[in-house]
């Protein structure tokens, strides 16, 4: 009777050590799961104003952004995590084109905002997120493309007009010349752009906000109410700031679809 309770014990003390190893596995493999379903409690409370430089530090200068270029200009804001595409947009013939003020329309809720077009000695720069409203695809798979015979899917997906940002995971299409508003699905919001500021003493840039959609992947990106698309504040949680008092603008080389 002795040897069966010792045996019996034997057995109860193997369970729990089965038991505690698969606790230990499953926390090992908790912490990155949780970190994708909770945002990380870091961001910002407001947007700030950030001078954009290039890798050395010194300012990006307005009147040296190529028009229509096919190289990747990309900084981030307002967070780390959030890279945007820096434009300066032009005509076929490669003359800077203003980019009015325009209503912006969210077809997935008819809500709308307003984009306060390019600025620039020509008014002619914008900038927009860099990551798919769709399902969150990043540059370089998500590129502005001009309508030029070298450079696909422009000639395709354009049609008449002067350039689209388009994503080549599942295809969406913005419209940059009018605020980011979508072209062709299956996105179902425009792209979020930063409002920039032109310093005509200088010829310098400054990120100064969001405007538009939550950008993907952040705090109330997939409910776009007029609420929320006239003051993303999701924009602000969920990363480290992207500089105190200015933000990188990278190269990331020219379009691997743009030949020439």
């Amino acid at each position: 009777m002795m040897g069966d309770n010792v045996n019996q014990g034997r057995r109860n003390f193997l369970k729990v050590l089965v038991t505690l190893a698969g606790v230990a596995m499953l926390a090992s493999a908790l912490p990155p799961v949780v970190e994708q379903i909770i945002p990380p409690e870091t961001g910002l409370t407001s947007f700030p104003r950030l001078l954009l430089v290039d890798e050395n530090g010194n300012p990006v200068k307005a009147s040296q952004i190529p028009v229509n270029t096919q190289v990747i200009l990309s900084f981030p804001y307002p967070l780390s995590n959030e890279p945007n595409m820096l434009l300066n947009l032009g005509d076929s013939s490669g003359r800077p084109v203003e980019v009015p003020p325009t209503t912006v329309v969210v077809p997935q809720t008819g809500a709308s905002y307003e984009f306060p077009g390019g600025v620039g000695p020509y008014k002619s720069i914008v900038a927009y997120s860099g990551i798919c409203q769709h399902l969150g695809c990043q540059m370089p798979l998500m590129s502005f493309y001009p309508n030029a015979s070298n450079c696909q899917p422009a000639a395709t997906s354009a049609g008449n007009l002067k350039g689209v940002i388009h994503c080549l995971c599942h295809g969406s299409t913005y419209d940059p010349y009018k605020g980011g508003a979508v072209v062709t699905g299956p996105t179902v919001r425009p792209l979020p752009a930063v409002v920039l500021e032109w310093d005509s003493s200088t010829d310098e840039l400054y990120a100064v906000k969001m405007i538009g959609p939550v950008i993907y992947g952040h705090p109330g990106f997939n409910t776009p109410t007029n609420n929320t698309i006239n003051n993303p504040i999701g924009d602000l949680q969920g990363g480290s700031a992207a500089g105190s008092v200015s933000t990188i603008v990278s190269n990331l080389g020219k379009l691997t679809q743009c030949s020439g």
